[in-house]
């Protein structure tokens, strides 16, 4: 994906699904779903390894066309979300 198509490309919806699944629609109409939990079971930092917790995971929100969580303290590139690939 290029860098253009990138910065015009946003998540409009994000559906938690079970465990560590969301599903999300992008504006292109675009649908992924990505498993967080083998990223999370490989994090070696405890700020992320704390949404290993499914309360903390599953108190995420759209802000600006990204996903957040807690004010950015876990997010991932856009694009990476896009392709379904941590």
């Amino acid at each position: 994906m290029n860098a253009v198509a990138t910065a015009c490309l946003e998540i409009t919806q994000a559906r938690y699904l079970q465990d560590y699944k969301i599903e999300f629609e992008f504006n292109d109409e675009t649908q992924t779903m990505i498993d967080f939990e083998p990223f999370l079971k490989k994090a070696k930092n405890p700020m992320l390894k704390k949404y290993l917790d499914l309360n903390q995971f599953k108190n995420f929100t759209l802000r600006d066309g990204d996903i957040d969580w807690n004010d950015y303290e876990l997010c991932f590139p856009i694009a990476d979300i896009y392709e379904g690939q941590l």
